[in-house]
Order: structure tokens, then C-alpha cells, then sequence
């Protein structure tokens, strides 16, 4: 039986890595060096899925996927949330105390300041975690350590120095699954999850006027980014996430009344919810 196959961004051992090993068990990963690259590996059907970063609960939203999600060609049929959980990765050999660089991600070093502090460690910017990992193994040196997953020191050979070294415990990263195909959920399935996008028409209040049908018809918002389009201060799109079936009465009366003040709609996909979002939900805000 043909492996499925699930394309991220990244290199083997990254968090978008260990987010398809999570949510897909079993199912090849598939590296890819952009977000671009992962999208066109799932449109060619050199990959049977996507996972896509969408965003971090400490560093925001991750701009890229904002613009290329709405014209990329491709579905959201699910949502991912990854806990994640910096390590202190070294090659064999090197201490604690032997160490002085401390190489990452810039959003990494950012999340581990506190460590760097109290190690007096200088911080390295890399384009990755992954990247630094497989940078740390190959120099081999006592000196250089990198901050990245437990499954990066496993797929490097790197030593795990120490673990959970994150400033903040919540710090988790949310993904889209994408697909060539759109898949609803069943309207009858509990805790559905639609996406879309829209722009709204150069009137007077008309970001107020859109959002208010999802008000007067009780749809739950959880999400609203705006960004530029093709670079104009005076294009903005919006990305939005509510809980609801994109059938479902109050969905559809919303989606009405946000068309009428919108010169562009478009649904990206209805998922269900992922159990974190839930438990979220459950203990309050």
C-alpha cells in the first residue's frame, strides 16, 4: 500500500515536521524549503495534504500563509494545534558550561530569552530551527548549540541538553491542513469550524455593516486579520475564522448579509474543530 503524504515547510526535524507526525501518524513527511513549494507539492500531487503555520500564540499570525492562503487554489479540511516545546540541542561532547552560541529561528530566540540571559549565551540568527540543528551537527563543535525540537536532535544526532527551555508555557502554534479537494464536515457534526475571506466596499461603516449579521444571527467569531492587497494601503482583505457549518441557517443568513457590503467572498474551507480550540473554549476565556 502507497504511504500518504503530508508536505510542510521546512527541514526534516522542524515543528511543522512534528506537527504532521502528530496529526497524521504514520503518513510520510514531505520537506519543502517554502511555503510556496509545500502548496505547489500538494497542487502537482507530489503530496496528498498540507501543513501550514497560520499562527503562533506568542509571535501572532504568520503573514506569508495570509498571502498566499486566499488565491493558492487549495482547501482547508483541517486545523492543528502544536504545543511547542524548545530544546537546548548540542553535539556530543559539548556541556552546559562549554557552551557560548545559541543558534535559531529569530521567533525562537525570541521565546527563549530568559535562558540566553542566564546562560550568557550569544544568540545566532538562523533561517529555521531544523536549520540550525543540521548547522550545529555539521560544524560538531562544544561551542554552538542550537534551540530547536526533540525530533530535530533525533533526526541530526544532536544530544538534548535541556528541554522545555520556552519563556512561556502556552506557546503553541496553530496549522491549516489543506487539500486540493474542498471537504465539509457533515452538517449534523458538532463544532465545525468555517474559514473565508473578504473585501469590503469603499462605503461608509462598512466593516461594521458586514460583521453585524454575524451578531444579529448568534455566529461566534474567533478570528479577524486584515492585510494589504498587492501592496495598496487602500486594498484590505480579511481573513476570518467563525464557528459554524457554512450550511447551517445562521451561517448562510450571515454569509447574505456580509455579500451585500463585500465586492469579493469566498468561503476556504469548514472543518471540524481541533479538540485544543475545544478545551480552550471550555475553560473560559
Amino acid at each position: 500500500m502507497t504511504s500518504q503524504i503530508i508536505a510542510f515547510q521546512g527541514l526534516s526535524g522542524a515543528y511543522s515536521d512534528l506537527a504532521c507526525r502528530a496529526a497524521y501518524p504514520g503518513w510520510t513527511t514531505l520537506p519543502s524549503p517554502s511555503f510556496e513549494a509545500a502548496m505547489v507539492a500538494l497542487r502537482e500531487g507530489r503530496a496528498d495534504l498540507a501543513m501550514l503555520p497560520c499562527e503562533n500564540s506568542l509571535a501572532g499570525r504568520v503573514p506569508d500563509i495570509h498571502r498566499l492562503l486566499p488565491d493558492s487554489g487549495l482547501f482547508v479540511v483541517g486545523e492543528h494545534f502544536q504545543r511547542v516545546e524548545h530544546c537546548l540541542l548540542a553535539p556530543k561532547g559539548a556541556t552546559l558550561a562549554t557552551l557560548k552560541r545559541a543558534h535559531s529561528h529569530p521567533v525562537a530566540l525570541g521565546q527563549v530569552l530568559r535562558l540566553l540571559k542566564e546562560m550568557k549565551l550569544e544568540a545566532v540568527i538562523e533561517a529555521d530551527t531544523a536549520g540550525a540543528a543540521h548547522l550545529v551537527a555539521e560544524r560538531g563543535g562544544i561551542e554552538d548549540a542550537a534551540i530547536a525540537s526533540e525530533l530535530a536532535a533525533e533526526t541530526y544526532g544532536l544530544e538534548v541538553l535541556k528541554r522545555n527551555v520556552e519563556d512561556e508555557e502556552h506557546n503553541t502554534t496553530r496549522f491549516y491542513v489543506m487539500s486540493r479537494e474542498r471537504s465539509y464536515p457533515p452538517i449534523t457534526a458538532p463544532d465545525t469550524v468555517t474559514t473565508f475571506v473578504f473585501r469590503v466596499r469603499s462605503v461608509p461603516a462598512a466593516l461594521y455593516k458586514a460583521l453585524g449579521g454575524f451578531a444579529t444571527n448568534g455566529v461566534n467569531m474567533t478570528k479577524l486579520e486584515s492585510y494589504m492587497v498587492g501592496g495598496r494601503f487602500s486594498a484590505t482583505q480579511f481573513l476570518c475564522d467563525v464557528d459554524g457549518h457554512p450550511d447551517s441557517p445562521a451561517l448562510q443568513r450571515a454569509f447574505e448579509e456580509l455579500a451585500f457590503f463585500t465586492k469579493e467572498f469566498r468561503i476556504l474551507g469548514a472543518y471540524p474543530a481541533h479538540p485544543y480550540r475545544l478545551e480552550q473554549a471550555a475553560s473560559g476565556d
